[in-house]
């Protein structure tokens, strides 16, 4: 470890250091705060059906069978992981994956203009919040969450095919609590105002890429099983798509 992991005060330090107005933080910084606790139900969902892998009812193939196991903590379906996932890392990682968007802002709400992201400019938040992050002393294990949650994991290929304005390199994650994060965050999203999508809107979303992105995001509905978005929602006072 060469950087240092931070706390949550620190998570709050790094976001208004880089944010160029309060609308900007609050936008991007409750988007962050909804992704990490999406991810945290995912992480404690995953981490019950390991525990309780040995007193699940069993499949047709003798195997336990996850989806027997009861909704209790917000998640509904998944499939049992092959570890336990680290629950601090991935509150972590969810509160900073995006602290690159505020680099990719065309109007900040400062200049008396709505907040909007330059469209063209928005793919590069991933690395610009990465390098960001790097430069602040922060571990490259949380500085990879901002480097790796674009999309359902975003390859060489398809940086260099879509002519993206990337370094052509693999920008995918790297270990459970990366996709754990990456995945929390398809479930809302940072318009004005802010929403969230159900997975099946994520998939309709994703389908724009190609049926193979649209498969690829419902494996990953598959492994990690569905969140309950209308209560979230509802805890958050947005809308659902």
């Amino acid at each position: 470890m060469s950087g240092y992991v931070p706390t949550l005060a620190q998570v709050d330090e790094l976001h208004r250091k880089i944010a160029p107005s309060q609308a900007a933080y609050d936008l991007i910084h409750t988007h962050c705060v909804i992704v990490a606790t999406i991810a945290r139900e995912i992480v404690r969902h995953q981490n019950a059906l390991f525990v309780r892998r040995c007193t699940l009812p069993k499949d047709d193939s003798g195997r336990p069978d996850p989806s027997q196991a009861a909704a209790s903590d917000g998640i509904t379906g998944g499939e049992i992981p092959p570890r336990l996932l680290d629950e601090n890392l991935v509150v972590i990682g969810g509160l900073l994956h995006d602290i690159g968007t505020y680099r990719v802002l065309k109007h900040d709400g400062s200049d008396g203009e709505p907040l909007k992201f330059d469209g063209p400019h928005y793919i590069e938040h991933g690395l610009l919040g990465y390098q960001y992050l790097l430069d602040e002393g922060v571990d490259e294990s949380i500085a990879q969450f901002a480097r790796n949650h674009t999309g359902v994991g975003l390859t060489k290929d398809e940086v260099i095919r879509q002519g993206l304005p990337l370094p052509p390199a693999d920008y995918v994650p790297v270990n459970l609590e990366q996709e754990v994060v990456m995945v929390a965050d398809k479930y809302n999203s940072k318009s004005v105002p802010p929403k969230f999508l159900t997975a099946q809107s994520y998939a309709n979303k994703a389908a724009r890429f190609g049926e193979e992105n649209r498969r690829a995001w419902l494996d990953l509905v598959d492994k990690y099983g569905e969140p309950d978005i209308p209560a979230l929602a509802e805890q958050f006072h947005q809308r659902v798509v």
